[in-house]
């Protein structure tokens, strides 16, 4: 009664594999009724093959293993036969039963998982094809990040490009007229130099041409410095720090390794280098509240390294995407194929540290 109560299938075998009791469930399971099962070698009825149909061979069977080793198993991964051919996955257990402690025999209990199974074969299923489309839509926005950085560094060299033509031509277009009319000017004072009040006024138009030029210089300067194409990366950093610090009250330094002072780099990547120190400088400016700034430029091994680092307030890690500013000096990095970092704690400064390498031969 309590055997044929379970909704388990239960049998159990002798030391030769023969069926000697099992359950209602059981039976019904493999198609059978209880008496048909009786007496008969379980292996060879329910076991017998493995679920491809390849014949399973006795000295496999976990089954007969538990009164073979005397050890107990529990098998979920095989199948069991029914009557009329068909197989269904089955969970079963196999324990070696003990008479004064001499095997005799073993119980087994088994479980069909069809259903388990199938819902697992589906989920992982289900699991492979979302991890394909991971796959697939990830390719897609690299392919996409990469043709957006290729763009952003097509836009940065067609707006360098920009930058110079219009430099070139305000430099000798309205930088030549202005000049012009400053001569001009001096001219008319030096005639009229008998009439004091009109003498005044030319004098005033003078300190406007003089003012217009002073804003010219640094229009030009800021869209193309002329020291950095004349007289190359260094000189243009020297120069910018100074502005920079006659601008701001802040204290720079240029820390520069005597190895580097005669070499040229690409007119990209100076250009680059050059854009990134005066975005370095304007976050310092608007943001940092620091008041000292150090460039260091050396050499590691043959690469060099850039490092820009402030006193200031610093900020918090989770801040770094925050600013446009340091996402452009990034891009920058990456277009020339410099490795960027961008350290900082609060109270402690930002450091700002490029390397790129492979690129000397002293």
């Amino acid at each position: 009664m309590l055997l044929d109560s379970t909704g388990e299938g239960i049998y159990g075998i002798d030391l030769k594999g023969r069926c000697v009791f099992i359950n209602k469930a059981g039976a019904e399971m493999l198609g059978y009724s209880a008496d048909e099962v009786l007496g008969r070698n379980m292996h060879y009825l329910m076991h017998h093959s493995y679920a491809n149909h390849d014949l399973m061979p006795v000295c496999e069977c976990q089954i007969f293993r538990a009164f073979q080793e005397n050890k107990g198993c529990r098998v979920d991964n095989e199948v069991l036969w029914r009557r009329d051919g068909t197989s269904f996955h089955a969970e079963y257990a196999s324990y070696p039963i003990f008479e004064e402690q001499v095997v005799v025999g073993a119980v087994v209990t088994f479980n069909d998982i069809t259903e388990r199974v199938e819902a697992q074969n589906i989920r992982l299923a289900a699991q492979a094809e979302l991890e394909r489309r991971v796959i697939e839509r990830t390719a897609q926005l690299q392919k996409t990040h990469d043709r957006m950085r290729r763009l952003s560094a097509h836009l940065t060299t067609v707006r360098e490009e920009e930058r110079t033509r219009i430099a070139r031509e305000m430099h000798d277009d309205l930088g030549a007229k202005l000049t012009a009319f400053d001569l001009e000017l001096k001219a008319l004072s030096y005639r009229c130099a008998s009439d004091e009040k009109l003498t005044l006024r030319i004098q005033s138009m003078l300190e406007l041409a003089q003012g217009a030029m002073e804003s010219l210089r640094r229009i030009l300067s800021d869209l193309r410095p002329g020291v950095l194409d004349h007289l190359g990366l260094w000189a243009a950093v020297e120069h910018l720090l100074g502005e920079f610090s006659e601008r701001t009250s802040v204290v720079s330094t240029l820390d520069l390794e005597p190895a580097l002072e005669h070499v040229r780099l690409s007119k990209a990547t100076e250009t680059a280098l050059y854009r990134i120190l005066q975005e370095a400088l304007n976050n310092v400016a608007k943001h940092s509240g620091a008041n000292r700034v150090d460039v260091r430029v050396h050499t590691e091994g043959r690469a060099v390294v850039l490092e820009i680092q402030d006193n200031g307030r610093g900020m918090a890690v989770r801040t770094f995407n925050a600013g446009f500013g340091l996402m452009g000096i990034e891009e920058r990095a990456w277009d020339i194929g410099a490795r960027c970092s961008i350290d900082s704690m609060l109270g402690q400064g930002v450091c700002i540290k490029l390397r790129l390498p492979e690129v000397l031969a002293i």
